[in-house]
């Protein structure tokens, strides 16, 4: 099956809650007991804080960024035992694993993330399914952060396939918006089954009948 304009050739994924599923009070968790603070304050401390944003969007480096946090929490936190609860936040979700294991050999597969320096190093970079994607965008590489158009037309451009030949799936219903008013396919990522369902209306092969195909 084809889309109006044209067979899928590409399928561009969202990371966080779309491949590995994501908490980050389990940062809190982990520091809260490092600084003598509670959850509940570090919360407070944090939350009114554009730090993470920061981050994300290349406008703090690693070191910058621990220490701002650090500055905010009122503790110098030591960079490997800070690294160790800011990264242990993910956990896979194995239906999104197995689907973008199935559609690799027949699509070209992309990656765009908001993210940061050691997300992408201890999560992202280290995910079973990284190597499956022959273009990734990142965040806090491009400076600019999703919906921004940048990041869509870089995923495109790495890829070598206009918009409206591919897909993109996304947890955020506003990013995958923002990717069909440029010309994609933009899924709001719920469940496993729902995703493979409006895969496979758009004819995308290996997606129906549990994967198969």
């Amino acid at each position: 099956m084809a889309t109006l304009n044209g067979p899928i050739r590409g399928v561009i994924f969202d990371f966080g809650n779309v491949i590995y599923r994501f908490d980050n009070l389990r940062i809190l968790a982990g520091l809260a007991p490092l600084c003598g603070r509670s959850v509940g304050e570090l919360s407070l401390l944090l939350r009114t804080s554009t730090v993470a944003d920061d981050y994300e969007a290349g406008r703090l480096d690693s070191s910058e960024f621990l220490g701002e946090v650090s500055r905010l929490c009122g503790f110098p936190f030591e960079e490997t035992t800070f690294i160790r609860a800011f990264t242990d936040i993910f956990t896979p979700i194995e239906s999104t694993l197995e689907l973008v294991q199935k559609l690799a050999p027949r699509y070209r597969l992309g990656l765009i993330s908001n993210t940061n320096p050691w997300h992408f190093e201890h999560a992202i970079r280290t995910c079973e399914v990284f190597p499956r994607f022959v273009a990734v965008t990142l965040s806090f590489e491009l400076k600019a952060l999703k919906p921004d158009r940048r990041l869509f037309e870089d995923s495109l451009r790495k890829l070598g396939l206009p918009a409206e030949a591919c897909v993109f799936i996304d947890d955020r219903p506003e990013f995958a918006e923002a990717a069909t008013r440029l010309g994609m396919h933009g899924l709001t990522y719920t469940d496993g089954e729902s995703l493979i369902g409006a895969l496979a209306a758009l004819g995308v092969r290996g997606s129906a009948g549990g994967l198969k195909g």
